[in-house]
């Protein structure tokens, strides 16, 4: 179930003064680092009839998942070099998992962790994207209609806002 998640009243990465407005880093200093976690999937719709080769290691350039779990986990950790305005976060776990969906949709997704002051959404969403990015790269042989089609946050853990769900689509 989704939580309420409180609107900010004002954008909190841009500083509005008498010369206008500049981006900036929030200050999280004054937080209380505690447990966070996010969840983020990434969508890729591959040509019909090949997901399960590439899901076996029968890729055109091989262990096509190993190398996107990689990928995938060497981005987040490096999420605020992908994002300028991110903090840098020492991340306890990132863990990748894959699963073939309607035929020839394969799910990836980015579960991050950490002891913070700060979420770890970014990272999720920046782990499951660079994973879809290797896929398409390690199977773009198979033809040219691959896509990414999706890339969301499904869940968040810990800070002020506290747990947040994405509801099911209507007719899930």
């Amino acid at each position: 179930m989704t939580q309420p998640h409180s609107q900010p009243s004002a954008l909190t990465h841009v500083a509005v003064g008498a010369a206008g407005s500049e981006a900036r880093m929030v200050d999280v200093g004054e937080k209380t680092a505690n447990a966070r976690r996010a969840l983020a999937r990434a969508r890729v719709r591959l040509p019909a009839g090949t997901l399960r080769g590439v899901l076996a290691g029968a890729g055109p350039k091989g262990a096509v998942t190993e190398v996107a779990r990689v990928a995938g986990i060497l981005a987040a950790k490096r999420t605020a070099e992908w994002i300028p305005m991110c903090h840098t976060l020492a991340l306890d776990a990132v863990r990748i998992e894959f699963e073939e969906r309607d035929g020839d949709v394969l799910e990836i997704r980015c579960e991050a962790r950490c002891t913070g002051r700060t979420g770890v959404e970014m990272e999720a969403m920046v782990g499951a994207s660079a994973a879809a990015l290797t896929v398409y790269d390690m199977t773009k042989a198979l033809g040219h209609g691959i896509a990414i089609e999706q890339v969301e946050l499904l869940e968040k853990d810990g800070g002020k806002s506290g747990p947040w769900r994405r509801e099911p689509p209507p007719g899930a």
